[in-house]
C-alpha cells in the first residue's frame, strides 16, 4: 500500500518500525485501560515492531500534517493494526521475542498473572477459531478526533487485507464504547455477539464482511 491522501492533507500509509515507539506511545495515551498498557512502554513498543515486521500483520498510520523531515519524526495521529491470524502472529510474537519481551513486562506480569494467561489463550486460540484476520488494536490522538480518521483507518485495513487477499475479519471492543462501534460500523463491520478476552470482561465483538 502506498501512502493515500485525503482533503485535510492526512496520509494513511503502512507504518516502518521507526514507528514502532511513537504507535506504542499513542497506544498508552489513548488505551490506557487496556491490559496491554499495564506491561509497559517497553513491551509495547516490542509488540509493534513485531507487527510492523511480520508478514503477516500490518499497521497502518495517519500522519499529522507539520511532522519533521527525518524518518520516523513524522507525529502520528492515528493507527489501526491487524493481523491475517492472531494465532499465528502470537506464536511468532512469543519465539522471536517472548524473552527480552517478559523480561520488560516482569512487573506487569507479576502484578496481574491472570490477566497474562487470559490474553495467550484469546490469542492461541481465539485467533484459531476466528474467521479470517483481525483488529487488533486502533487509536485517534485525542487532536484528532471528529475528523472520522478511525473509520477511514479501517477502511484502509479493509482495503489492505483485499490486497492480502484476505475476505474476512473480526474486531473486539468495549462494551459502551460507542465511538469505537460507529468507526467500525462506518468502515465496513457489523456488530455480532459478545466476546470474552479476560474472565467476566464482555467487550463486544464485530466482523466483517
Amino acid at each position: 500500500m502506498t501512502g493515500v491522501h485525503d482533503p485535510e492533507r492526512l496520509t494513511v500509509r503502512l507504518a516502518t518500525v521507526a514507528d514502532a515507539r511513537a504507535i506504542a506511545s499513542l497506544h498508552a495515551d489513548r488505551i490506557g485501560e487496556g491490559f496491554l498498557v499495564t506491561l509497559g512502554p517497553a513491551f509495547l513498543g516490542r509488540l509493534y515492531r513485531r507487527i510492523v515486521q511480520s508478514p503477516g500483520a500490518f499497521v497502518l498510520v495517519v500522519d499529522r500534517p507539520g511532522g519533521g523531515a527525518a524518518a520516523g519524526a513524522r507525529p502520528i495521529g492515528g493507527f489501526i493494526a491487524v493481523a491475517e491470524h492472531t494465532g499465528a502472529l502470537y506464536r511468532e510474537f512469543l519465539i522471536r521475542d517472548g524473552a527480552p519481551a517478559a523480561l520488560a513486562a516482569a512487573r506487569g506480569i507479576l502484578r496481574a498473572p491472570r490477566a497474562v494467561f487470559e490474553t495467550l489463550r484469546y490469542g492461541l486460540r481465539g485467533g484459531e477459531r476466528a474467521t479470517g484476520a483481525e483488529v487488533l488494536s486502533t487509536a485517534v490522538a485525542a487532536e484528532c478526533e471528529h475528523r472520522g480518521i478511525g473509520a477511514r483507518l479501517v477502511r484502509a485495513a479493509l482495503e489492505e487485507l483485499r490486497t492480502r487477499g484476505v475476505a474476512s475479519a473480526r474486531v473486539v471492543t468495549a462494551v459502551g464504547n460507542d465511538a469505537a462501534v460507529r468507526a467500525y460500523e462506518r468502515g465496513g463491520f457489523r456488530k455480532g455477539g459478545l466476546d470474552e478476552v479476560h474472565r467476566g470482561v464482555a467487550q463486544q465483538r464485530l466482523t466483517w464482511p
